[in-house]
């Protein structure tokens, strides 16, 4: 642990998750939107389903933590949505029991401190066709379609409304390009970059808009070390120096 402990955020989560540094992913973003305000702590984990999580809740989130993160946000449902294997095996979740790992979930995180904030990112939609095109010859009956991840990401969002939990509809905002299906996934589900810029601009809008104290929107929060300083580069002056640390020109969208 280095010192001077900054806010963590931590996104736990499934493949969209674990993904969400690579290609222009949207927890690179974050990463970068939030530098010297706030960590962004990466939990995820390629393939996993709500019942994983649920098993390791207290090994990731341990209640008697000396720091205990300000947010976490939380994206599972895409593996449970799958239909079911005839096996038996498989990431298939029942969508009852995925509402209740859900809870547990939110639940157990909004228990960690007072100061912990808590956001769902919902099932978002997928391209079928894609999917059939990229079908690996090493999986069995993959059975992904858009319309059970409308009904998981549905219930996502009213589980939300029940416990008091900001939740970003992922379903509904990817869909509002008019060439997501083209443009918003790699492979079909997984997010490619014009994807993830949706992600990570409805999480920030979250964050701008939740009456929350204290607000952990990047505008509001402190920059670490942003004091002016005589080691600053100089100005035109040759008298005064200019402090960078608030300089965004870099990004290639200024994000709000």
């Amino acid at each position: 642990m280095v010192g001077l402990r900054r806010p963590q955020f931590v996104l736990f989560g499934s493949s969209i998750v674990q993904l969400s540094f690579s290609n222009g992913g949207w927890g690179a973003i974050l990463a970068d939107v939030y530098a010297r305000k706030a960590d962004i702590v990466l939990r995820g984990y390629y393939g996993w389903n709500s019942r994983r999580a649920v098993q390791v809740l207290d090994d990731i989130f341990p209640k008697d933590a000396i720091t205990q993160p300000s947010l976490v946000i939380v994206y599972f449902g895409g593996n449970d949505s799958m239909g079911p294997h005839s096996s038996g095996l498989g990431p298939h979740v029942p969508l009852s029991e995925y509402v209740e790992n859900m809870r547990k979930i939110g639940l157990h995180l909004k228990g960690l401190s007072e100061a912990t904030r808590v956001i769902f990112l919902s099932c978002p939609p997928v391209n079928e066709a894609k999917l059939r095109e990229n079908t690996s010859k090493y999986f069995s009956e993959l059975v992904r379609t858009n319309e059970l991840c409308r009904s998981y990401s549905e219930a996502c969002i009213k589980l939300g409304q029940e416990l008091d939990v900001k939740v970003v509809d992922l379903w509904t905002a990817l869909q509002k390009r008019d060439d997501w299906l083209s443009t918003c996934f790699s492979d079909g589900v997984h997010l490619a970059e014009e994807g993830s810029k949706i992600v990570a601009e409805e999480i920030l809008k979250v964050l701008k808009e939740a009456e929350w104290e204290p607000c952990l929107h990047w505008k509001s929060m402190p920059t670490e070390y942003g004091e002016d300083s005589p080691y600053d580069l100089v100005a035109y002056d040759g008298k005064t120096t200019i402090n960078p640390s608030e300089w965004t020109f870099h990004r290639e969208i200024q994000w709000d």
